[in-house]
């Protein structure tokens, strides 16, 4: 056991969110960043990151474009974690689209100060609520129904919705459980105000999935 301790206090801790997406940032602001290579060699990162790049078009000011395209994207990160996937599978066709490098520039420049604040806050911890099987199911399952809302023409949400999804990307890259618990407490409201309530999740998730069998 001591031996474990003393590989796992030895073991370099992975680079941060600030890192990660300040070393996107860097080249040219027209060049497309693919997602095979933005997901290139991220380890227990990947999903955090897809999840991340899955929610820029959120924070888009323009009408459906965050249902059209974060949605499905949301909804695909939560499959695969449904199914205890280890690393994200992408078709070829999404595997090599991805937003340019302006857009995540802006989106850094728009986080970082928050992100800035958080870094202190946000820690490795709790890693069972991210590891433990049950738990991976638990996040799978409310990043599908949210991402069913996501792609409901819900006025005014997009932002709201963006945040969420930063929360569980966030617990995803910095191995932070205590932030994926509260995610998980914010995931449940809000499927339970925008969803429950009005009956457009259970009615969509039903037509979904009569179109998977």
């Amino acid at each position: 056991m001591t031996a474990d301790h003393d590989e796992k206090q030895k073991r370099p801790r992975e680079p941060g969110t600030r890192a990660l997406l300040d070393a996107l940032a860097i080249g040219d602001p027209e060049e497309i960043l693919k997602l095979r290579d933005v997901l290139a060699d991220l380890g227990r990162s990947t999903f955090g990151m897809l999840l991340m790049v899955a929610t820029l078009p959120a924070f888009i000011p323009i009408p459906g474009l965050a249902g059209a395209l974060s949605g499905p994207l949301v909804m695909l990160v939560g499959m695969q974690l449904l199914f205890l996937l280890r690393k994200p599978w992408l078709p070829g066709f999404l595997a090599e689209r991805g937003p340019h490098r302006r857009l995540l520039v802006r989106f850094n420049q728009r986080i970082s100060p928050w992100l800035e604040r958080l870094e202190h806050l946000v820690k490795p911890r709790l890693t069972a609520v991210l590891d433990h099987p049950f738990a991976t199911l638990f996040t799978g399952l409310l990043l599908v129904l949210l991402g069913l809302l996501l792609s409901l023409p819900i006025p005014f949400t997009n932002y709201l919705f963006g945040a969420l999804m930063l929360m569980f990307a966030l617990a995803l890259l910095e191995r932070d459980g205590a932030l994926m618990l509260v995610a998980w407490i914010a995931g449940i409201v809000a499927i339970g105000f925008f969803g429950v309530l009005s009956g457009n999740l259970v009615a969509m998730a039903t037509r979904w999935i009569d179109g998977l069998m």
